[in-house]
């Protein structure tokens, strides 16, 4: 399993991270063997595995259910678990005391929150608990209303400096990683360089330390949008659901199951049951 110091050296050799979110223990098993750096729980599971319209009505409960899945999944890997909405924005203390639960309760190594200066005194309060954090800056899903929606975040001189003055600040309160998503590669690379560590991009471009990916848009299992920064290294989505046609079809025709599918009784006990006649 990859450390904290792991990450930082990363960083200085020029060794990209590799983080991939997962949901549950067969996912992460598969992220584990396919040798990721760290895997996310991440609450996109709101989107791609319950069906909300976006990440806010994702609970804590619903955290730590998968958190614990992934980890029974990903022994050997180091896995990071989101804060969902509301769990610890309001203060220092309410952060302390579910970032404890998602470690105790769900087995992470380390928890990710959204925000910026703003909640910098929370990532504070984690860190000197011995919590590690994983920022998140640019474009937060989980305040994107007032964000008003899913866009390019820091694309003025203006928002770029704000971008860069929040990335400062979480690292100064001890965020061991920095999530950046959605923002202009220029501006990527600027926070990349300024930071002493690591950043993941999502949506921000090859300058990165490491990239972050979602399961389901990654082998292409989730179609209700695709944003522009993703791409799907495989079909899946629609290579399940031939296959699913595919038993269908041999279901209502009556050739699955064949024999090859079925158990047989011994002609004695068969005699047992039918008698001689």
């Amino acid at each position: 399993m990859k450390t904290l110091n792991d990450f930082l050296r990363m960083k200085k050799d020029g060794e990209k991270i590799v983080m991939l979110t997962a949901y549950d223990y067969p996912s992460a098993r598969l992220a584990e063997e396919a040798g990721v750096d760290v895997v996310l729980v991440g609450d996109s599971l709101g989107m791609v595995v319950l069906g909300y319209d976006s990440t806010v009505p994702v609970t804590m409960a619903d955290m730590i259910h998968h958190s614990r899945a992934v980890r029974r999944g990903a022994g050997k890997t180091f896995v990071v678990t989101d804060m969902p909405f509301l769990s610890y924005q309001i203060s220092p203390a309410q952060a302390l005391e579910n970032a404890g639960r998602l470690v105790q309760e769900g087995g992470c190594e380390a928890v990710k929150v959204e925000g910026g200066e703003e909640i910098a005194a929370q990532v504070r309060a984690l860190t000197r608990a011995g919590i590690p954090v994983c920022a998140h800056v640019g474009l937060t899903p989980q305040s994107a209303t007032a964000l008003s929606g899913y866009k390019v975040q820091g694309r003025t001189a203006e928002a770029a400096n704000k971008l860069l003055r929040d990335a400062l600040a979480l690292e100064e309160a001890g965020a061991f990683m920095i999530v950046l998503e959605c923002i202009p590669v220029q501006v990527a690379q600027l926070v990349t360089g300024r930071l002493s560590i690591p950043t993941i991009g999502i949506g921000a471009g090859a300058a990165c330390d490491g990239q972050v990916l979602v399961w389901h848009d990654t082998l292409g299992m989730f179609d209700r949008f695709t944003p522009k920064f993703v791409k799907k290294f495989e079909t899946l989505g629609v290579k399940a659901k031939d296959a699913v046609g595919a038993y269908a079809r041999e279901v209502r025709e009556g050739t699955f199951p064949g024999p090859e599918h079925t158990f047989t009784m011994n002609e004695a006990e068969l005699k047992r049951i039918y008698g001689d006649g």
